[in-house]
């Protein structure tokens, strides 16, 4: 894989879709924030895995590209989860200590 999208119009909206449903399973189904993270992971990679299997003609073009595949979102994902990483290392008083602690 090597696609690189633009983010559009709706790609907040979408995240904050997904953070909003993570949150809520934390605070009204009282399931522990790590729990929460888990699925989340655990369906982002089963999409990614559907997003590389609609790629291709047969198993056999995606088996040829799947270390393709998994270093393009291993690099995706680490490059996203540096930039909050040092966000709330910049901003963790405001984010860690404020009224709003949910991710």
């Amino acid at each position: 894989m090597s696609q690189t999208q633009e983010r559009d119009e709706k790609f907040y909206q979408r995240a904050d879709a997904h953070i909003a449903l993570a949150n809520e399973q934390i605070n009204e189904q009282e399931t522990h924030p790590t729990l929460a993270n888990d699925s989340l992971i655990y369906a982002a990679a089963r999409f990614n895995a559907w997003i590389v299997a609609a790629s291709f003609a047969n198993a056999d073009e995606v088996k040829n590209d799947k270390e393709n595949a998994i270093e393009y979102f291993t690099n995706a994902y680490k490059t996203v989860l540096e930039e909050h990483l040092d966000d709330y290392i910049a901003n963790y008083d405001v984010y860690m200590k404020g009224e709003n602690k949910e991710g």
